[in-house]
């Protein structure tokens, strides 16, 4: 029985492992890890940093100086448990090479949520999305 429950738990850590990517590195202070953004190409950074009475989001990309790159982030809120997130700011950058966006200062006492997009601007099917927890 003890090596089943040892197995079962290799592999949830292993899940684990798997499905928390740098796409959603960021300190307990909320800045980028930007050594982790700096390794992987084309996977999206996010971080929610305080200013003043509200907060901002933050995206960064790494990605081949000579490609076109978007890099989309997003401060979505949810009013009330179950209901929809909605998207209240949003910070676009396009350019070669990596790139970062910042979303406008929002100030709210709903639960929120960074979410960011990026990758090649031109090739839709090879951007990637990833959102942070809710705060």
């Amino acid at each position: 029985m003890r090596t089943r429950i040892a197995a079962v738990a290799m592999v949830a850590a292993g899940i684990a492992a798997l499905t928390a990517g740098p796409a959603t590195a960021a300190t307990a202070t909320g800045e980028v890890d930007t050594a982790t953004c700096l390794t992987v190409l084309n996977q999206p950074c996010i971080s929610h940093q305080a200013q003043g009475d509200g907060f901002i989001g933050v995206a960064q990309v790494s990605a081949d100086p000579s490609q076109l790159t978007l890099v989309q982030v997003e401060i979505r809120t949810q009013k009330a448990w179950g209901s929809p997130w909605e998207t209240v700011a949003t910070g676009t950058t396009v350019k070669l090479g990596s790139a970062k966006a910042v979303t406008p200062k929002v100030s709210t006492i709903d639960l929120k949520m960074v979410c960011a997009t990026a990758g090649p601007a031109l090739d839709k099917s090879k951007q990637v999305t990833t959102c942070g927890y809710p705060f």
